[in-house]
């Protein structure tokens, strides 16, 4: 079956201070095409860091990252931005929508960021806004919407440029039970409508409910869950 992503000998380490703090050691995993898998662990365990490095936004002390054939970490950092920008959506705990843009203007901009023409962009924006049901929000900021809302907002720009991988830290993280829920049945319907590979950092267990799969980071290491 084939591997769309894969990482393997991956180390990473931090200094806090004089202390030389090991976050990855060693770790390897492979993903599916199309598979949505959850990673859970603590707080510090080391989920964003490996986020990080499978988006090539930071570089282990040593492995190798593949992301559809292409090993992200022998790659200059000019170009890994550049396939993180065409290939990779990200969704966030605390949203990170641009608070001076608008909702349609937050969510073209994945597009603009890579050279479709504005007319085109606004087009597809204005269909992925009305799949997460927020089409009448153009031109509304983000500030205000509520905090389901922004997620969702979120969730069409990570999705709008047709990325391979979608990279989601605490997606649920910020928002309260019920909103979580619908965020996450919308999120897996999505990723799965556009056979997209989700990969999904998280501390609850409710939101890792709706993987396919389910690991767990501890000391450096990831083991299946289920």
């Amino acid at each position: 079956m084939t591997i769309f992503l894969r990482f393997h000998d991956l180390t990473k380490s931090y200094y806090e201070g004089n202390v030389k703090r090991l976050v990855l050691q060693n770790a390897h995993a492979e993903f599916q095409p199309g598979e949505m898998t959850a990673i859970l662990g603590k707080s510090g365990s080391g989920k964003s860091t490996l986020l990080n490095l499978i988006s090539g936004i930071d570089a282990p002390d040593s492995g190798q990252i593949w992301v559809d054939g292409r090993n992200l970490a022998s790659l200059p950092e000019r170009e890994r931005t550049l396939f993180r920008r065409a290939r990779i959506g990200f969704i966030f705990q605390f949203f990170n929508l641009i608070p001076t843009l608008t909702v349609g203007e937050n969510v073209s901009l994945p597009l603009e960021l890579n050279r479709v023409p504005r007319p085109q962009a606004q087009k597809k924006a204005k269909d992925f806004l009305d799949s997460v049901g927020l089409a009448d929000r153009w031109t509304t900021f983000p500030e205000k919407l509520s905090g389901g809302e922004q997620q969702r907002v979120a969730l069409a720009r990570a999705l709008v440029h047709d990325p391979l991988l979608i990279l989601a830290d605490e997606p649920t993280g910020n928002l309260d039970e019920e909103t979580g829920a619908q965020v996450m049945s919308l999120l897996a319907k999505l990723t799965r409508e556009q056979d997209r590979t989700l990969l999904m950092v998280t501390h609850s267990a409710e939101a890792a409910s709706y993987a396919d799969r389910v690991l767990r980071l501890s000391h450096g290491q990831l083991v299946a869950e289920r």
